[in-house]
């Protein structure tokens, strides 16, 4: 379980053959082979640990549902340890289980300093999205601004801009999304 805090950005030293490598540090403090880290908000076993970078495996469902196999060494991804049982919850309940991806339509100024950021989602994602309702975008714990047929935005504060890889984007990136698990759980327990 994460909060969608992300505490560090790290940089991808390679991603190969299913397996992903990152140089980090404030998240490799208590971390050992087995725990998990939200890379882009996909929840990921680290495999293995070396001074100052992990290693974690990507099976192909985790590489066929997020961003992750368009990594590339240097690229920055959003990085969170698994929360402790009695830390703080300062986010929303994210999984870690990405359902998909959507992609980054425009950033417009928000007259405040920060950014509106608009996003494309399959309508399949779409029915789970409600404005003021929570969204993990690669793995960052954001409140929805704004929900059309294929569209949301959501706002990006400088802090968030600044902490994380998500004003790294540019129109047509893919971005992994997570949405809010209590839409699901309900749905299915109607359907039954």
């Amino acid at each position: 379980m994460f909060t969608g805090i992300v505490e560090e950005v790290g940089v991808v030293v390679s991603m190969e053959s299913g397996r992903l490598t990152v140089s980090a540090a404030q998240v490799l403090e208590g971390t050992r082979e087995g725990d998990s880290i939200s890379v882009n908000g996909a929840c990921l076993t680290v495999t293995s640990l070396s001074r100052g970078r992990f290693s974690a495996d990507v099976v192909p469902e985790t590489l066929k549902r997020t961003n992750l196999g368009l990594l590339r060494g240097g690229e920055r991804v959003n990085l969170e340890r698994a929360m402790p049982a009695g830390g703080r919850f300062g986010g929303h309940m994210v999984q870690g289980h990405v359902e998909g991806t959507g992609e980054v339509v425009r950033f417009e100024q928000d007259g405040a300093g920060g950014l509106v950021a608009r996003y494309r989602v399959s309508p399949e994602l779409a029915r789970y999205i409600v404005p003021k309702g929570f969204i993990a975008v690669d793995g960052a714990s954001l409140t929805v601004v704004e929900l059309r047929a294929k569209e949301f935005s959501v706002a990006l504060i400088p802090f968030t801009r600044d902490h994380t890889n998500l004003g790294d984007r540019a129109p047509g990136d893919q971005v992994n999304l997570e949405t809010d698990v209590v839409a699901r759980y309900v749905e299915r327990l109607l359907q039954t």
